[in-house]
């Protein structure tokens, strides 16, 4: 759970890499979160 895990959010920070825990822009993300909760 530090800079070299890649899963977490600081690892992405480090290596600046983008995925789940670090989205590329959190409000698309979270919009897409919405669309996918009220689906179910």
């Amino acid at each position: 759970m530090g800079k070299g895990d890649s899963r977490s959010r600081r690892g992405k920070i480090y290596k600046g890499s983008f995925g789940k825990t670090r989205p590329k822009s959190p409000a698309r993300a979270k919009k897409r979160a919405a669309k996918q909760s009220s689906k179910k």
